[in-house]
């Protein structure tokens, strides 16, 4: 099967996205399928392209372990600022429609993911002009988690003609893959019919993310022997309210066996940094992006790990990729988002729940897990047993592989004519 991929974010850019892209299409060429994934110049989250990657033509080709990598040119822009970052959207979604049907031969299926969303308006017309099936695949709600996090109001606009685009394009894909069982009701609830619809959730590479010495070069290398190291590794987003971390950590500043380590960098970085120095949080240990291979060796190091996002209720439905991450190198969460993601860590008894965004009830399961570390090992032990039965990156692959196999089976035999995309302002 001959398989187009789009996506904005790829390796060597940090992030769930691209991870996520990655190992799943490495997953399907590993399989002997045809896989190419259109991208960008790496870029994210920094705004700044690699030296490596500078200088090179329009594009570029690349083979990443047996997936053809075809990048088309970009705005670089950092992950902050409306004009800039949305510069940056339209940038790869416009190269990906005008140069992709010129880079990339004729697919058996077209993917496109979120986010961006603007990717699935690219994949769209890909699909349309090589008349091939067309998997809308739903890692975010897009507009409706730009104006939760509050970077546009829902009256804007441009929100507006986001939502009309969305509709669009779940009513005129042939499937709709999304990450979580509750994305499913939120996509139903627009009238889309459940059929369309299928679960391809997030999983982790058990090979890379594996248990590991807790004594380790981390430790080592930041002074944090002899202390209880609790661990943000990810993305620094608004969505993600680190602040409640340096609440946390000014309200145990006078306990000297606590250190929170904040892996990772993002729009919110440079704002949570200046604070803590304005503070004194000197339990406070920042350390910028890490190569992939690099995130395990981060989380071993950890005694408690956090995964938290702001209290709204869009992130009730959602699935952190780093989650399962975590739970693969037998680290107890910390979790601080309600919903779908609590069931499974919460099933798994594989760690705390706190309320989103509150300070003292983090600092609370902190306390118990340094107070308990027996009952802190066996959690990290129970999460790494769930992922081992349940979210294997390559299997689940598989069964991805298995509902595309479904769509292009169907597409040979019924023939559908593609509708044009709706202009600026009409109905979709």
């Amino acid at each position: 099967m001959r398989i187009l991929y789009l996506s904005q974010y790829y390796p060597p850019e940090m992030g769930a996205p691209a991870v996520r892209v990655s190992q799943v299409a490495r997953a399907w060429a590993a399989d002997g399928h045809l896989v190419t994934v259109l991208t960008g110049f790496p870029n994210h989250p920094t705004g700044v392209v690699p030296p490596e990657y500078r200088g090179w033509p329009y594009v570029r080709r690349e083979n990443d372990h047996g997936v053809e990598v075809v990048r088309t040119p970009i705005y670089a822009a950092a992950n902050k600022g409306l004009v800039r970052r949305s510069l940056n959207y339209l940038s790869y979604a416009a190269s990906a429609s005008i140069l992709g049907p010129f880079l990339t031969r004729r697919p058996d299926v077209v993917v496109a993911t979120s986010p961006q969303f603007l990717t699935a308006v690219a994949g769209f017309e890909l699909a349309r002009l090589q008349r091939a099936p067309f998997v809308f695949e739903v890692r975010d709600l897009w507009p409706r988690s730009i104006v939760e996090v509050g970077a546009m109001k829902a009256e804007s606009p441009v929100v507006q003609l986001l939502g009309r685009l969305e509709l669009f394009l779940y009513r005129h894909a042939d499937r709709i893959a999304v990450v979580t069982d509750s994305f499913v009701d939120e996509i139903a609830q627009r009238g889309i019919p459940r059929e369309k619809i299928v679960v391809a959730k997030n999983g982790v590479d058990l090979d890379l993310f594996s248990p590991g010495p807790r004594d380790n070069e981390v430790r080592r290398a930041l002074g944090l022997e002899g202390k209880f190291v609790a661990a943000y590794i990810g993305t620094h987003g608004l969505a993600h309210g680190l602040g409640t971390i340096l609440e946390a950590a000014a309200l145990l500043r006078g306990d000297d066996r606590f250190r929170f380590l904040l892996v990772g960098e993002g729009a919110d970085k440079a704002a949570l940094e200046e604070r803590a120095l304005a503070e004194n949080l000197a339990n406070v240990i920042f350390v910028d992006k890490q190569p992939h291979e690099r995130i395990a060796l981060y989380a071993q190091a950890a005694d408690a790990t956090m995964v938290l996002l702001k209290d709204k209720p869009l992130f009730r439905t959602v699935l952190p990729s780093k989650m399962f991450e975590l739970m693969g190198c037998a680290r107890p969460i910390v979790l601080g988002v309600d919903g779908e993601a609590r069931q499974i860590v919460e099933g798994a008894r594989a760690g705390l729940f706190v309320p989103p965004e509150s300070a003292p009830a983090l600092v609370r399961a902190l306390c118990q897990l340094a107070d308990h570390p027996a009952e802190a090992e066996a959690m990290g032990a129970r999460g790494r047993a769930c992922v081992e039965a349940s979210f294997s990156r390559k299997v689940l692959a598989r069964r991805y592989l298995d509902e595309l196999a479904r769509v292009v089976s169907k597409d040979r035999t019924v023939t559908e004519t593609a509708p044009a995309m709706p202009a600026p302002g009409e109905a979709a």
